[in-house]
């Protein structure tokens, strides 16, 4: 799957905005990323093993709330991150 990465993310990534994964669930292929960049799934999951409120998940351009979704190659993935401010 390509996985496309948000500017505020790409410090783990090595500033890479498009990377590639694999796994048969949106979990497995945010676990596989982590074990290449350590550290990234943290800043996009919870302790709870919940997709941060402040972070959209879109899998072939729809939005996924569960880490559960299934994945088939060829799937794309793009991270975004909410933007706030005061």
């Amino acid at each position: 799957m390509t996985v496309y990465i948000p500017s505020p993310l790409r410090s783990y990534t090595g500033q890479r905005s498009v990377v590639e994964a694999d796994g048969a669930t949106l979990d497995a292929a945010l676990r596989e990323l982590d074990q290449c960049y350590p550290g990234f799934r943290f800043r996009i999951i919870s302790e709870q093993d919940t997709i941060r409120e402040h972070i959209n998940i879109f899998v072939n351009r729809a939005p996924v709330q569960r880490l559960d979704v299934a994945l088939q190659p060829g799937d794309t993935i793009h991270i975004i991150c909410a933007i706030s401010g005061g």
